[in-house]
């Protein structure tokens, strides 16, 4: 009975996966996304202002990140969680793939959002008469909690290490 449900449970793993392919469906979405807003872009690009011009390279570097974000999210999700990829990509595959663990994820993840949260507070700034004081003053405090929220998660993540490590070391006798 036990073998059961232990191989029931570890083949639970499996639930995983069309949700790793809804992801790639939000990818598809994105790139919609992204090539409509570089359109929309290029058709205004000799009425732009610098301003406008930055505000709009910022939209799509935010496009950019968010569609890294999944695709890491995909890639070392379904590695840790669902299994290997058994696919030969030589040269193409990239660098960090398959060494991702679920550790290293949640720093990335953190990253990301800080860097997604710093440029959205970027254009905010660069369009400040658009927002009440009170609204930037929201959208820097949650900036604040994101990048707060990242140093603390970095933070025990190598406490964890550091405790890890000096046990193994105690343990190895040295």
């Amino acid at each position: 009975m036990e073998r059961i449900i232990e191989r029931g449970l570890f083949a639970s793993r499996w639930l995983l996966a069309p949700m790793y392919v809804g992801l790639v469906a939000g990818l598809v979405i994105l790139l919609i996304v992204f090539a409509r807003e570089s359109l929309d872009f290029l058709l205004q690009a000799a009425s732009l202002t610098i301003e406008d011009t930055i505000l709009g390279i910022l939209s799509l570097v935010d496009l950019v990140l968010l569609a890294n974000l999944v695709l890491i999210v995909i890639f070392s999700g379904y590695e840790n969680f669902v299994s290997k990829f058994d696919i030969d990509a030589g040269a193409d595959r990239p660098e960090w793939q398959g060494t991702v663990d679920f550790a290293t994820l949640k720093l990335k993840l953190v990253a990301s959002i800080v860097a997604i949260s710093g440029i959205h507070l970027l254009k905010v700034f660069m369009d400040v008469d658009k927002y009440p004081p009170q609204q930037i003053n929201y959208f820097i405090a949650i900036h604040v909690t994101f990048v707060v929220s990242g140093v603390l998660l970095a933070l025990t993540d190598w406490l964890s290490f550091s405790t890890k490590s000096a046990k193994k070391e105690k343990a190895s006798g040295r």
